[in-house]
């Protein structure tokens, strides 16, 4: 099935609320809104991992939480476990290979800091590679993966850069079982140890997690299962989490191999059966969707999930050329649109558009108070999520705009392989220029649920492609 007769099939589902069929919810509990929006997310979504890919960059060495079960280790290409990287990376090194594995592999979807340490301890390291990620990669939905330590003061941040996905690390909800499982956290210049620094953990999880959910960001929580630790008391986790706000939670069984070196290791404390992992997601599963094809993936991993191509791509053997992206991107889109319409995308009537909305359900935005467009397939196959495309805002006021032509012309060039541009309001200057530029602007259909705007105005367009697209380069 494809993402969007999953979409559609979700619809039926709420149209048919009370019937037996769940309400709003997908088979694995997602609202339909959640669904889309992790709909090329290998790490979210239960289908997506067959058809994108992902790429951790290995930027945030050191950690502000000592787990019994983590060992950071660097130049170790043997092991695949989190905490693990052959190689750490400065933000420029960072930056040159995200530029190479997006123009390698156009599956890529999504780029995430995840370690080898914690992202949210490494403020500078990891703030300036996301920051540097959205301007060099516009089109790379980015995520962030923490233990929530130093979360709530983030929260702003990652908002502020587009960062719509966060997973926390939440093993235990009540301090007496997390003491158990932490040597020490490291919390406003102070280590604290045992349940003082448990219960600080937790309550900072929750205050961040409150915190993305305001802004609207959708919240996965890790958890480690430890037998005769928090075993027993996962699904109170699930059931807490539930209530919070979180949309998925991920059981991963401990990996406690002595040779990994790590305090669980090299105490004996052993590993869950298969058994025993499935039986806890069964038990938390009825508080909330449980995910199960997690990897475990190394801080470092590149490629689908189940694969790891990172040695492809080690900084020895990246070309410090740097690739037009514009042409990337544009070739990125097409590989990624043929993937979410099953092919349909590239029929003779099928169109690529661009849409200024607010929260992904509505034509609700004005062109130039835009910051992302999310990139829509239309054709025979349906109206089809493609991606999302981050700009900088053309205008701050709330009626007029002043002239930015610097900023409308990479705008334009964003946007240059765009079909049309869909928004609730454009002045005429831009409206010129997106013209100009081959791309049509659309403004009928403003304050419309974008699907069905979308639909109706295909159905209204030719038959065939536009034989000549101007490019956009050099418009001013």
């Amino acid at each position: 099935m494809t993402d969007n007769k999953l979409v559609m099939q979700q619809k039926c589902d709420s149209q048919q609320k009370g019937h037996g069929c769940g309400g709003s919810h997908n088979a694995a509990g997602f609202s339909m809104a959640q669904a889309e929006k992790v709909a090329h997310h290998p790490c979210y979504s239960p289908s997506a991992h067959h058809k994108y890919a992902r790429m951790h960059l290995a930027v945030a060495p050191a950690c502000n939480v000592q787990c019994h079960y983590c060992n950071r280790k660097y130049d170790c290409s043997n092991e695949s476990r989190p905490g693990v990287v052959s190689e750490l990376l400065n933000v420029e090194q960072a930056l040159q290979k995200a530029r190479a594995v997006a123009a390698a592999i156009p599956q890529l979807s999504v780029i995430g800091i995840a370690g080898p340490g914690d992202p949210l301890a490494n403020q500078t390291r990891t703030f300036d590679t996301l920051e540097g990620l959205r301007s060099a990669l516009p089109d790379v939905k980015l995520c962030v993966s923490t233990n929530g330590l130093a979360l709530p003061q983030s929260v702003d941040s990652l908002v502020e850069l587009g960062v719509d996905h966060v997973t926390i690390t939440m093993n235990a909800i009540d301090a007496h079982v997390s003491a158990g499982i932490y040597d020490w956290i490291y919390f406003d210049g102070v280590r604290y140890r045992g349940k003082e620094g448990a219960q600080i953990l937790i309550d900072q999880q929750i205050e961040g997690m409150r915190k993305l959910m305001e802004n609207g960001v959708l919240v996965k929580i890790n958890s480690v299962l430890i037998p005769g630790v928090n075993d027993l008391h996962l699904s109170e986790v699930s059931h807490a989490i539930r209530d919070m706000g979180a949309f998925l939670h991920n059981i991963m069984p401990l990996i406690s191999k002595p040779e990994h070196g790590t305090h669980y290791g090299l105490s004996g404390q052993r590993e869950p059966t298969p058994e025993e992992v499935a039986q806890v997601r069964e038990r938390s599963g009825v508080f909330m969707p449980q995910m199960a094809h997690c990897q475990q993936c190394r801080a470092d991993a590149v490629g689908m999930l189940g694969e790891d191509r990172s040695q492809e791509f080690n900084l020895s053997s990246l070309s410090e050329q740097k690739k037009d992206y514009s042409a990337v991107m544009q070739q990125r889109t097409k590989v990624q649109a043929a993937i979410a319409s099953a092919g349909a995308s590239d029929d003779d009537d099928a169109r690529l558009v661009a849409v200024a909305t607010q929260q992904g359900q509505v034509i609700d935005q004005h062109f130039g108070h835009a910051k992302r467009f999310h990139i829509y397939s239309i054709s025979s196959e349906g109206v089809t999520l493609v991606g999302e495309r981050h700009v900088a805002q053309y205008c701050q006021g709330q009626t007029e705009c002043d002239d930015h032509d610097d900023v409308m012309a990479d705008t334009l060039n964003l946007l240059a392989d765009m079909d049309a541009v869909f928004c609730s309001r454009l002045g005429l200057g831009p409206w010129q220029k997106l013209e100009t530029a081959g791309v049509q602007p659309v403004v009928d259909y403003a304050w419309q649920p974008i699907r069905e705007a979308l639909s109706a105005w295909w159905q209204q367009q030719p038959k065939g492609r536009s034989e000549v697209k101007l490019h956009v380069r050099g418009v001013a």
